[in-house]
């Protein structure tokens, strides 16, 4: 079987991740690449930067990759689909709801492959956290807390703190518990001298009763990606700075302490255990996933329809931030 014939638009920050993936992709052939400034980060590696969508389709791809900024998405992918090219656009999917909806509608139309690029998905903890939970170790979940904090990016240029980072949370926190985000609460504030957020505190009610929160900002002097699930059986910790995956059990025997130390804790300790993981570069297992989707097994990928959820509940919390009030999420 011949190659898959790639295409990928836009070679900043994340695009130059996105060809060193493509160049070494089995089964995928990296055959043009585009970007209306140029190639900055030598993404291109001896291809012709070429000026748009528009000339990565007279290139003659069977896929795209998108990685221009947000605000350029739906016109970007509109194209691709258009012409019947299949799609992995970098999160989040769209600007907001509309956009979202627009670029969702119009794959499912023409019956194309669209995925988002949530990498947070395909880290080894998180996939592994998924399947463990998948398998009932935790037995009922109960509560589900993210912590997304670090110094303020370079290349961020048009959007805040909520649609950069927190849509990761978002994602993976619905991605994990297998349920949408039911409301949001949020709290948000600009310390940096920009119009945007770059720190935010969500609190959220999964559909399935789940609560959820979530600390996001870049004002944090230190990186910190941490994901913490706690149910009846216990709680599990993911790393996905380390790619690290710790259970802490509930113990089964008696709290034998004094008594105050006995009253104070609300469930005794058991055994704690770190996983051992095969830890793979996040974005090669997405561009495997994506591959494979073209190919006909789309069991790996992020679609664009949850990827249009989480844009809803990106808006609700900004809109929630913005108006001091809990939001209800549509179903």
């Amino acid at each position: 079987m011949a190659d898959l014939r790639a295409g990928l638009i836009g070679l900043g920050m994340m695009g130059r991740h996105h060809a060193r993936n493509l160049h070494a992709l089995d089964g995928v052939e990296l055959v043009a690449v585009a970007d209306a400034y140029g190639d900055p980060h030598g993404a291109a590696q001896g291809l012709d930067v070429l000026p748009s969508a528009e000339a990565l389709i007279e290139a003659g791809i069977d896929y795209a990759v998108i990685a221009v900024p947000t605000a350029f998405h739906k016109d970007v992918a509109l194209t691709f689909a258009e012409a019947g090219v299949h799609c992995l656009v970098e999160k989040p999917l769209a600007f907001d709801i509309g956009e979202a909806e627009e670029i969702t509608a119009a794959f499912e139309a023409k019956g194309l492959v669209g995925a988002v690029g949530y990498i947070e998905r395909y880290n080894p903890a998180l996939q592994e956290l998924r399947h463990r939970l998948a398998d009932g170790q935790l037995g009922e979940i109960y509560q589900i807390v993210t912590r997304r904090q670090g110094g303020f990016p370079a290349r961020i240029a048009d959007v805040g703190v909520v649609k950069d980072l927190a849509t990761h949370d978002l994602d993976l926190t619905a991605w994990v518990a297998q349920s949408d985000f039911a409301q949001v609460a949020a709290t948000s504030t600009a310390r940096s001298g920009r119009t945007d957020e770059d720190m935010v505190s969500i609190t959220g009610r999964l559909q399935d009763g789940t609560i959820t929160n979530h600390l996001v900002n870049w004002l944090t002097p230190f990186k910190e990606r941490v994901t913490v699930v706690t149910g009846e059986n216990g709680a599990m910790i993911a790393d996905t700075v380390s790619a690290d995956l710790t259970f802490h059990a509930n113990g089964e025997n008696p709290t034998n302490i004094w008594e105050s130390m006995a009253s104070f804790r609300g469930v005794s300790e058991g055994d704690v255990i770190r996983y051992a993981l095969t830890k793979q570069e996040p974005l090669r297992t997405e561009h495997e996933a994506f591959r494979n989707a073209v190919l006909g097994d789309a069991s790996n990928i992020v679609t664009m329809r949850e990827g249009l959820q989480t844009v809803r509940a990106v808006e609700g919390v900004l809109e929630s931030a913005r108006e001091g009030r809990v939001v209800e999420l549509a179903g």
